[in-house]
């Protein structure tokens, strides 16, 4: 039998790269390529927030990953299938009929890495103890982002590239989601040999649920569940617009109301100092409540998470294009969002646990899917009703329903702090 906490610092970080990789490209990677090949914003908005849908949906069979076979050989398959459609993406772009070609392989890719996440998830905290868990759910969130860091950095870069170099958007887009594609293909090979077989163990497999219903009925009927699914849609009701628009409000003519950043700056700001402060942020999420506990930092999180947006509206007031008002601007939120998602996916963990762990994981982050998916859905409209201006003030106030429900959620406040027995 192997021992949890194994070999953890060699598979948390695959693991989570290959989780965050295939969500970046649906969601935020799809709206630079869609932008750049003469898409609407209303549109872009409309369409990719769709791509939500299975994030939402996932929940509802997510017990499949807990009843059926191991979560290591579903989420390996997973992998397989994400790297096949983004491919599908790149081969399908130079076609005629490429918007709806594209969507459909983004829908196939967004459906496997729902399912990914689940038994990624799972896998995870079947992997390690609780203690373990708040520790690395820094080291996890780091590298989750850091995935999305190199969608948004290293393959807007190479996009912006071979946009210059071809002088063919489609051309320099089918390019870059085919080497998306081989290096979905090559975390997935890294997997298979990284991720320790830990669901062999007796212990682990009494821990299954016996039916859906259970499931779901014991998800539903935790204490306070209505309070903690109101705090869940609403701790990322602003980011869920600002992921939309930020990038666009970036590259959108001055006429616009946009800054008229080229794709490859956009990318180096995005691959540079977004690494760094996201990776900072998340380490010490992680390390703040291993030490001190969830309920000491759970505001301060809230607070960096949202916090940082009031500049981005004062770059659309200002219309400043200056390259340091905007670094500024990207690192404060990469660091507040490192920094805040830590005290989130530690508040999942514990809405989680239980029996059925793998499976309430799922449902928590179904509606925190959901709580992206809606708001995302009419950022688009938003932003072009109110312009960048005040659309980014809107991002801001949208902050107050999570902070008002922080005082009525319940959870230990030592949760996720390290004992002195786990630092001896």
């Amino acid at each position: 039998m192997i021992q949890k906490d194994k070999g953890a610092w060699g598979w948390i970080p695959v693991l989570y790269f290959a989780q965050g990789l295939p969500y970046v490209l649906v969601v935020t990677v799809s709206v630079i390529m869609y932008k750049k090949l003469g898409v609407s914003n209303a549109d872009i908005g409309l369409y990719t927030s769709w791509l939500y849908l299975p994030w939402v949906l996932k929940p509802l069979w997510s017990p499949l990953v807990d009843l059926k076979s191991t979560k290591r050989k579903w989420f390996l398959s997973m992998q397989l299938i994400i790297a096949l459609a983004i491919l599908g993406v790149g081969l399908s772009l130079p076609s005629n009929m490429f918007m709806l070609t594209t969507l459909a392989c983004f829908w196939m890719a967004a459906f496997a890495s729902a399912t990914n996440d689940i038994a990624s998830d799972g896998y995870y905290m079947i992997g390690l103890t609780e203690k373990k868990q708040s520790f690395f759910v820094g080291v996890r969130s780091v590298f989750y982002r850091l995935a999305m860091v190199t969608g948004e950095g290293i393959i807007v870069i190479l996009a912006g590239y071979l946009e210059h170099r071809y002088g063919d958007n489609t051309k320099a887009w089918s390019v870059t989601m085919v080497v998306a594609a081989l290096l979905m293909l090559s975390l997935t090979i890294a997997n298979f040999f990284v991720t320790p077989k830990y669901e062999s163990s007796e212990s682990i497999t009494t821990e299954k649920p016996k039916s859906f219903f259970e499931v779901f009925s014991s998800f539903f009927n935790k204490p306070n569940i209505g309070i903690a699914i109101a705090f869940i849609l609403s701790y990322r009701l602003g980011e869920s617009q600002l992921v939309k628009m930020a990038a666009l409000f970036l590259l959108d003519e001055t006429t616009e109301g946009g800054l008229h950043y080229s794709t490859e700056q956009l990318g180096t700001l995005f691959g540079t100092i977004g690494v760094i402060m996201l990776s900072l942020g998340g380490i010490l999420g992680g390390i703040v409540i291993s030490r001190d506990g969830l309920k000491k930092w759970m505001l301060p999180m809230i607070l960096s998470l949202n916090v940082p947006n009031i500049l981005y509206a004062l770059l659309a007031i200002t219309k400043t294009t200056s390259v340091l008002a905007v670094t500024v601007t990207i690192a404060l939120e990469k660091f507040g969002y490192g920094f805040g998602f830590a005290g989130f996916l530690m508040y999942l963990i514990f809405i989680a646990e239980g029996k059925s762990k793998t499976s309430h994981y799922a449902i928590a982050t179904g509606f925190m899917a959901l709580g992206m998916m809606l708001p995302g859905m009419i950022s688009g409209y938003v932003q072009e009703w109110l312009g960048y201006d005040g659309f980014f003030i809107w991002v801001v106030i949208a902050a107050l329903p999570s902070l008002l429900l922080l005082k009525f959620i319940q959870y230990p406040a030592d949760y996720g702090k390290k004992s002195k027995a786990d630092n001896a």
